[in-house]
């Protein structure tokens, strides 16, 4: 089946992001392996191809508009989902050392095939809570950037994503434009976890207006925190 792309790399270009074909092909294949396992199991609400590599694939690397991301790092996708942003990173940015988190496991064997098809190295997938996981030593402020695209309370979202933050490192939270109230909202919060918010960077992809809170990690965080699995939802800080 052939593919229309030019919309979604003229997207991206605007990112200062091209292409090879090599990247492309593993787009379509990512694509079509979410379209086919989408059937048995709730990935995406988004399955056509146009707003599948706009709405999820462009978001996903839109990270660019706010780091550069060509030099090493280390990355953690907290609540990865069905893979976003960190496999569309992986396949433009194959230099970042990632990986992707999520508590269902069943996500975790699809992004599984997808790495093994797609031929992605240094990406691992691990199964657990943000909770759990962020007191584990091997994760626990062991990374130079934590992203999450997770739908959650920015309050809720750093209390589970700071912890596994290196100091002087960031967690940047994929938020809509209209997230000022939200940030505002959090400063106390972002502090007691030892974030400062360092910058909220809005944009426009295709037809929505998005932004990135990005949190820079000044201190190390107060071992109590994360608080137990289910606290930070149910009461934010």
């Amino acid at each position: 089946m052939g593919y229309h792309v030019e919309k979604f790399l003229n997207e991206i270009r605007k990112m200062n992001i091209s292409l090879t074909e090599d990247q492309i092909e593993k787009f379509i294949t990512y694509y079509e392996m979410l379209v086919e396992k989408n059937k048995v199991m709730n990935l995406t609400a988004i399955t056509d191809f146009d707003e599948v590599f706009e709405k999820h694939f462009a978001d996903s690397l839109s990270l660019a508009y706010a780091f550069d991301l060509n030099q090493e790092m280390s990355m953690i996708d907290l609540g990865t989902g069905a893979g976003f942003p960190g496999i569309p990173l992986k396949i433009v940015f194959p230099q970042l050392r990632m990986i992707l988190a999520d508590s269902l496991n069943k996500r975790i064997l699809f992004l599984n095939e997808v790495i093994e098809k797609t031929g992605l190295n240094d990406v691992d997938t691990v199964h657990g809570r943000a909770e759990d996981l962020a007191r584990k030593k091997e994760f626990r402020e062991s990374f130079d950037l934590c992203v999450s695209r997770a739908v959650a309370n920015l309050s809720t979202l750093t209390e589970y994503c700071l912890p596994f933050v290196k100091e002087n490192g960031n967690f940047v939270s994929y938020k809509g434009a209209d997230c000022d109230e939200e940030v505002e909202a959090a400063k106390s919060s972002v502090h007691l976890l030892g974030g400062r918010i360092k910058k909220v960077k809005k944009f426009e992809l295709g037809t929505s207006r998005r932004a990135f809170v990005i949190i820079e990690k000044k201190k190390p965080t107060p071992k109590k925190y994360p608080r137990k699995a289910g606290t930070p939802a149910k009461e934010p800080l």
